[in-house]
């Protein structure tokens, strides 16, 4: 397989894993899949919580992927898509677990736009507890803070403390 297609194969991949993510977000994990996302929103009590049952879940398809690409026999391509899949993973751990939600120790603190829009936004999605009402379901792509907030208020939530934007 061409190189040049297997690298535009990998970043279209990641790209389009963000709106995946959203409408996973959005329409599955605060829907029928809220009774796993819920433990995302609420405060953790050890390591783990039942919402990282997502992370393996969308795996699956990463790993049968690279196998098949690269092992079975498979269209290549397959192995470029998988690996696409798996780096979206990397950069939404990266990204949420550790820097926003502070799951590993680390003294990063957001000082670009970029990152602090990332942040304020999953603090603004974090304001609602329940399953109704939140704003932000995108991980690496966000509204600004002014936005979320009036569309917070047009739901008739109320921005609590502890999700304020720094």
């Amino acid at each position: 397989m061409n190189l040049w297609l297997g690298i535009l194969l990998f970043g279209g991949t990641v790209a389009a894993m963000e709106g995946f993510a959203y409408v996973a977000h959005r329409w599955v994990m605060h829907g029928p899949g809220w009774f796993l996302h819920a433990s995302h929103h609420r405060p953790r009590t050890g390591a783990f919580e039942l919402n990282d049952l997502y992370a393996v879940l969308f795996a699956i398809p990463s790993i049968v992927l690279l196998l098949g690409g690269v092992q079975l026999g498979w269209w290549p391509g397959f192995a470029w898509i998988g690996a696409g899949i798996a780096a979206y993973g990397a950069i939404y751990f990266g990204f949420h677990d550790v820097i926003v939600h502070q799951r590993l120790p680390h003294r990063y603190v957001a000082r670009s736009l970029y990152m602090k829009r990332i942040v304020q936004a999953h603090r603004l999605h974090h304001a609602v507890e329940s399953k109704h009402g939140t704003v932000s379901f995108g991980f690496l792509w966000a509204p600004r803070a002014e936005v979320l907030k009036r569309q917070l208020r047009a739901r008739g939530g109320r921005i609590r403390a502890s999700a304020e934007p720094d």
